[in-house]
């Protein structure tokens, strides 16, 4: 659970700008809503100085996977099928299972895995949220299990040379919802309902705190509008709260884009020094009850959908891509240009 902390008013508001200005600054957005009817629906922008090569994945049940890690590696074979969203054809970035669970990884610089430990296997940082997609039909379930520390993730560079760490969110069609940091070596696990929104640095209970501040003053008198992730994180905080419970269908998907396009930044933005904190390349929208991920290209005027409904996850099944990498665009149900593919291998990493 998150430390509990009391700060004086004024003294807090010191240091709520002056942690701001002085956490290192990153990007993504993560959002959920859950509706009255009882859908729940996700969203995420990918935020990068550059295009990650980033294309729509299928994967069935029944694959033998790898942590890519050395020599005492995890292996495991998928419970479940999914539909991921892949960051330089070595990670699962983000994605969701036959069963309604969603995964979202953003970039976190304070991220620290810790050293390798002795009889436990080790796993490479882009195999991490598709470990979870394989194997959880909850958010309970991978609380649960992942609280065991089953592994030990392995953070290698990026290719485009930047470290190649962060932090995790995960949710279910029920509305559950979890947080999994990594800092100094040490799992923190948020969990609860009331976690509906993660941004970057700082590290998320920090991010909580800065937030109860800015509740305070109140969005409809004041909101700050800069694309550090401390402001993305209160804009989106008081924008998903915002949106209408009794929406539903289109509308919520609609009201869902909305607020994570607000959270986005421009393309062209790019700061010296501070190399993610860039454009939004592209945002998804999970819609887990209906079972759905929306695909939004920065690039793009058009919005493409693929249905976890019309898949075949039987074990055995091919392994299906939708190229985006290469400047496809796509415009509503994508489904049918799937094309099988060899699935990608996770980012190698070499434990310390």
């Amino acid at each position: 659970m998150a430390r509990r902390r009391f700060v004086h008013p004024i003294a807090f508001a010191v240091l709520a700008v002056s942690v701001v200005a002085a956490a290192p600054a990153s990007a993504c957005t993560r959002c959920l809503r859950a509706f009255a009817d009882g859908t729940v629906i996700v969203g995420r922008s990918m935020d990068w100085v550059e295009d990650p090569g980033s294309d729509i994945w299928v994967f069935p049940r029944g694959m033998k996977r790898h942590g890519n890690a050395g020599p005492d590696s995890i292996e495991w074979t998928s419970r479940f099928g999914s539909v991921g969203v892949s960051f330089y054809g070595v990670a699962t970035a983000d994605g969701m299972n036959e069963k309604g669970l969603t995964a979202n990884l953003l970039y976190l610089a304070e991220s620290d895995y810790g050293p390798s430990v002795a009889g436990r296997p080790n796993m490479s940082v882009g195999g991490w949220a598709q470990y979870v997609l394989d194997n959880y039909a909850t958010v309970a379930e991978a609380v649960a299990a992942l609280g065991k520390q089953p592994f030990t993730i392995v953070a290698p560079v990026l290719p485009n040379g930047e470290p190649g760490v962060g932090h995790l969110s995960i949710s279910d069609p029920t509305g559950d919802s979890a947080i999994f940091e990594y800092v100094g070596g040490r799992l923190t696990v948020h969990h609860g309902r009331q976690y509906t929104v993660m941004t970057n640095s700082p590290p998320f209970d920090e991010q909580l705190a800065l937030n109860a501040y800015w509740r305070k003053i109140g969005g409809d008198v004041m909101l700050p509008g800069t694309i550090r992730a401390s402001d993305r994180f209160v804009r989106a905080s008081f924008y998903i709260d915002a949106v209408p419970a009794d929406l539903a269908g289109t509308r919520a998907i609609a009201a869902v884009f909305s607020v994570i396009r607000n959270a986005s930044a421009p393309l062209g933005i790019t700061t010296p020094g501070e190399p993610n904190v860039a454009s939004t390349i592209w945002r998804t929208v999970h819609d887990q009850k209906h079972r759905t991920l929306y695909f939004d290209s920065a690039t793009s005027p058009t919005v493409c959908w693929v249905s976890l409904e019309k898949l075949d996850f039987t074990a055995g099944a091919p392994v299906k891509m939708l190229p985006l990498k290469g400047g496809e665009t796509y415009s509503g149900d994508a489904s049918g240009a799937l094309r099988p593919a060899e699935p990608f291998a996770f980012l190698k990493a070499t434990p310390k």
